[in-house]
């Protein structure tokens, strides 16, 4: 969207499109007016999901504009409302996405500062290739709970883009992340503690200090042998993910904070279900290749291939028939051997049957 070769947020358009001068009336491209049916308020906050109209009794030290203003404290306010922050500080990073805000958290939950990552409005209408990621995951409700019977209805609502499906579409996203978060945070990842969620924004431990927070990967300028152990840091929470049955989708320097030393992984709304998507593998390839990518760049070398492929064959890939069989033999002989053998000189023969029954799990 341009005018006089300037461009201009889709959100400022709509804003000049209702400017004072207009009268509150729509302007037509004809320039006849037309007196809506709805309000010039109501008209404005269905185009740009502004809301700075709505009563909040959440009030910040940082100042939104305007247009910024509804959305970004309508997401917040059951997060105060629950007792998880009192105030949102700054704006740590503006994105077409979603932007992240420095929270100053309630005494309660023991932390001083949060992140909060708030959605931009309306932005689950504008994704692109979302379905590649999306294919093969359940459908979550607000509570981060598979829909269940209603699965159905709801993607095919989603498929058809109604507007109760652009909301089901935002609310499974969002939590899919949220929930991500929270299964690795268990697990030991180095990823954001998971605080809380609303129905557009996710609060999470906030990295960095009160001047500036943590920078991305790519800004970094590495310190001489610090690469490789960060490196093998990354590759270590891919293989976590793994065990969980999860991808990141989107991992790169880009996605990896980095401060005193250690790294987090962050923006997770995208994770692919390693057993259930089509293009896992690709996924997971590419990944890989960007992570290598960057590192190479720091004197770290690693084959993106035959990294993934490692991964996969970990994890994922299945036995030749031939090779099936033929562990199937070596577990009954192993198995026959026990009944004759001593307890003292058993042990190869239990060592073998340990680890035919352990390949054979990964292929269920």
């Amino acid at each position: 969207m341009m005018q006089a070769d300037v461009p201009i947020d889709k959100y400022e358009y709509y804003e000049e499109r209702f400017d004072e001068r207009a009268g509150g009336k729509v302007l037509t491209k004809s320039g006849a007016n037309h007196k809506p049916k709805k309000t010039r308020g109501q008209i404005l906050a269905d185009l740009t999901d502004d809301t700075s109209d709505v009563d909040l009794s959440f009030h910040t030290t940082y100042k939104p504009s305007r247009h910024e203003e509804g959305w970004l404290l309508s997401s917040l306010q059951s997060l105060y409302d629950e007792g998880l922050i009192t105030d949102v500080l700054s704006l740590v990073k503006g994105g077409k996405e979603a932007s992240v805000y420095l929270c100053e958290a309630h005494p309660a939950t023991g932390l001083g500062l949060l992140a909060a990552k708030v959605y931009r409005p309306r932005m689950f209408r504008n994704l692109r290739n979302d379905a590649m990621y999306r294919q093969g995951r359940e459908v979550l409700t607000s509570q981060g709970r598979p829909a269940g019977k209603q699965a159905g209805t709801i993607a095919r609502a989603i498929r058809n883009q109604t507007v109760f499906g652009q909301q089901a579409a935002h609310t499974s996203w969002l939590m899919h992340e949220y929930t991500a978060l929270e299964r690795l945070y268990e697990a030991g990842a180095a990823v954001p503690r998971p605080v809380g969620a609303s129905d557009n924004a996710i609060l999470m431990s906030y990295h960095g200090d009160e001047r500036m927070a943590a920078p991305t990967l790519n800004t970094v300028d590495l310190e001489p042998g610090e690469a490789e152990a960060l490196f093998q840091e990354v590759l270590r929470n891919v293989d976590l993910m793994l065990q969980y049955d999860l991808i990141h989708g989107d991992l790169s320097a880009y996605n990896i904070l980095y401060w005193e030393g250690e790294i987090t992984m962050i923006d997770f709304p995208q994770v692919v279900n390693l057993r259930t998507n089509e293009k896992a593998r690709t996924i997971l390839q590419r990944d890989i290749r960007r992570t290598c990518e960057y590192f190479a760049q720091h004197g770290v070398v690693g084959d993106p291939d035959a990294i993934a492929d490692q991964f996969w064959r970990r994890y994922v890939a299945e036995l030749d028939a031939e090779d099936l069989a033929a562990d199937l033999s070596r577990l009954e002989l192993a198995l026959a051997d026990l009944e004759v053998e001593t307890v003292g000189g058993a042990g190869s023969s239990v060592q073998d049957s340990k680890e035919i029954a352990r390949r054979l799990g990964s292929t269920k």
